[in-house]
């Protein structure tokens, strides 16, 4: 039996209509942008393999900070003991933080760092006497799959399947713009009644707002402008609940900053960072919150402290990958390489605006190029097209998007725009 063969009959497959999905793709290896199926036949990595591979794939610099951990710790118990990689990491990540962000709690996911800020801020207030059982999202935010965070996702339309069985959330509507959008200020308007009437009405109940400032990944990169972050934050602030910035996605040089909120005034109480953190790695993932919030936890019974944890926490080989990557990102060559990556899509979608008539709501954010295409373009075929020219691409329903590893090359990245555009005006 082929390896292909026995995945078909083992392996269940995320995200994947089992009974209709074709056979998966056995990828043998990876390098820099490209992936390598078994026939030797190579991709160009455009999604960076779930966003993950910030720097490509195989980078040499992890590899080897990753195997030279591993020969001297590979893990250890993280409740009451630690590690120099544990430590040199939040150390290293308060150089781009604001300041108030200095409190780090580890897990191992996406998902789970945001359900950890989302049970942090319920028992903030529980610690001081309160019940505020409810939190605020926005319609179409994406913020994992655990029970908690489906509750605050349900609007994404990934969880139909459990909408009755969540907690209730009260929801706005997420003002998505794109270039050329003159309808942009009516949009956040409207948000924003919407939201300071959930405020009003619940604001005794009300715990946390989760929000994906910038960029909301999952429902089609849905994007909005920094000033509109800006204006929720200070409205949400008036009414005394807590802040939560998903920047599961964003982080890390996604939206052309280290972080979304860099390009924000607005300073939350948790960040929620994931994904890139381990260059694509290892699973790795951090809440930070406040000293203020931290202090709330500090008391001579157990009862107040948060009774949260995994068998993997803080593990030192994840955390010496994440300390690698970091000092990739930092350098100055990275910090060029986003930039170049942000001038080819501007220079590359107008072109696109310009000769696929069959392409709406083009917009941009950092390294992040999306657009929606029409109802006579068949994106599975579409996607097929591009994947026989070598281009990975995963669209979002009729949301088609460019996420490349930072280490793309200007060839690269030109030759999978003028792919797309040849594929698109074959419809």
């Amino acid at each position: 039996m082929s390896l292909l063969e026995k995945d078909r009959s083992l392996i269940w497959h995320p995200f994947t209509q089992e009974k209709t999905a074709a056979p998966p793709i056995l990828i043998t290896k990876g390098k820099d942008s490209y992936l390598y199926d078994d026939k030797n036949n190579k991709y160009l990595d455009l999604v960076s393999s779930w966003w993950v591979n910030i720097h490509g794939h195989a980078n040499d610099e992890i590899s080897n900070a990753i195997y030279n951990q591993c020969r001297k710790l590979e893990h250890v118990i993280f409740a009451g003991f630690t590690h120099e990689p544990a430590v040199t990491l939040c150390d290293s990540l308060t150089s781009l933080l604001p300041s108030p962000l200095r409190k780090f709690f580890f897990s191992d996911n996406g998902s789970t760092a945001v359900e950890v800020a989302m049970k942090m801020s319920y028992q903030w207030w529980k610690n001081q006497g309160y019940h505020k059982p409810l939190f605020v999202a926005f319609d179409g935010g994406y913020h994992g799959d655990t029970w908690g965070v489906m509750s605050v996702s349900v609007k994404s339309g990934f969880h139909d399947a459990f909408e009755k069985v969540v907690f209730p959330v009260l929801y706005a509507p997420f003002p998505d713009t794109w270039l050329e959008d003159d309808k942009v200020d009516e949009k956040e308007a409207n948000s924003l009644i919407v939201l300071r009437q959930h405020l009003e009405t619940n604001r005794h109940n009300i715990s946390a707002i989760v929000l994906e400032p910038l960029v909301q990944g999952a429902s089609g990169m849905r994007m909005c402008r920094a000033s509109f972050i800006d204006k929720v934050t200070t409205l949400v602030r008036e009414f005394d609940i807590l802040v939560i910035f998903d920047e599961v996605m964003t982080g890390f040089g996604r939206t052309g900053t280290y972080f979304a909120l860099d390009q924000t005034n607005a300073v939350p109480d948790f960040i929620c960072l994931s994904k890139g953190i381990t260059g694509g790695f290892l699973p790795l993932s951090l809440t930070v919150t406040t000293q203020k919030i931290y202090d709330s936890f500090l008391n001579d019974n157990f009862d107040k402290a948060f009774a949260h944890g995994h068998s993997y926490t803080g593990n030192p080989v994840t955390c010496a990958a994440a300390v690698a990557s970091f000092k990739i990102l930092t350098d100055l060559k990275t910090k060029n390489n986003i930039a170049s990556i942000n001038t080819i899509h501007r220079n590359r979608i107008n072109e696109l605006k310009k000769n696929c008539k069959n392409v709406q709501h083009a917009r941009i954010t950092g390294t992040i190029a999306a657009f929606d295409v029409k109802e006579n373009v068949q994106v599975k075929k579409f996607k097929e097209k591009c994947f026989e020219d070598g281009i990975l691409i995963r669209p979002l329903n009729r949301s088609v998007y460019l996420l490349p590893p930072y280490c793309i090359t200007a060839d690269e990245l030109n030759y999978a725009y003028d792919v797309i555009i040849k594929c698109l005006n074959e419809f």
